[in-house]
């Protein structure tokens, strides 16, 4: 990838454009993210860089993170984050360990990948997880909200992998490709990012260039 940062959801709200169209933006507090560690290809087979989010107080630091994860951000010399990752950058030679990574690297109409965790629904029926069709709900019917058919009893006597059935619904490791910044505000560390991104309010995103280069 070309440029990536970590991130936190704000939430969503619009703004009006130059020309005057309104547009549904979600606000994301992006960085400033400390390089902890650079890794290179002569000491650990790959280039990526190891950044942290989330400053962490130091008392807070001392009962979130045990004693070796304190020692690597002392190494470091940066203050103990809440998050720890690797981004794999097309180029890491810019790169020195205590730098930060700001929300500047993006610019207006830049075009990003957003990954993030899908909020949880729990334990859900077939209508509510895969969409499905309710049954009829008058004339006597029984049978509304169920998974409906499962196979047939003859043969081949058992129910096929993959089948559309109640379970654990969100919750899961999404990505959105292709979508827009409209907005970088540099001092208080915000993309505004068109449309909809993945994740409850407050939880951890990653914003990257996008790997198509596709036009709305």
């Amino acid at each position: 990838m070309e440029k990536a940062i970590l991130g936190k959801k704000i939430g969503m709200t619009q703004i009006f454009l130059a020309d005057g169209r309104l547009m549904p933006v979600t606000v994301v507090e992006a960085g400033p993210c400390p390089v902890v560690q650079v890794k290179t290809r002569a000491t650990d087979g790959y280039e990526a860089v190891q950044v942290g989010f989330g400053e962490l107080a130091e008392k807070r630091a001392e009962k979130l993170k045990n004693k070796p994860e304190l020692g690597h951000f002392k190494k470091a010399g940066v203050g103990a984050t809440r998050f720890l990752r690797e981004l794999r950058l097309d180029d890491i030679s810019a790169l020195k360990v205590g730098d930060a990574i700001k929300c500047d690297v993006f610019a207006e109409g830049d075009r990003v990948d957003v990954t993030g965790t899908s909020k949880g629904h729990g334990y859900t029926g077939a209508i509510q997880r895969w969409n499905q069709h309710t049954g009829p709900m008058k004339h006597g019917s029984k049978y509304h909200r169920g998974v409906g058919s499962l196979s047939a009893n003859s043969d081949p006597s058992r129910v096929f992998k993959n089948k559309h059935m109640a379970g654990q619904y969100g919750c899961e490791r999404v990505t959105i490709q292709n979508l827009e910044i409209i907005r970088v505000d540099a001092e208080r560390n915000l993309l505004m990012i068109k449309g909809a991104i993945p994740g409850a309010n407050g939880a951890l995103v990653t914003v990257r260039s996008s790997c198509k280069k596709v036009e709305a």
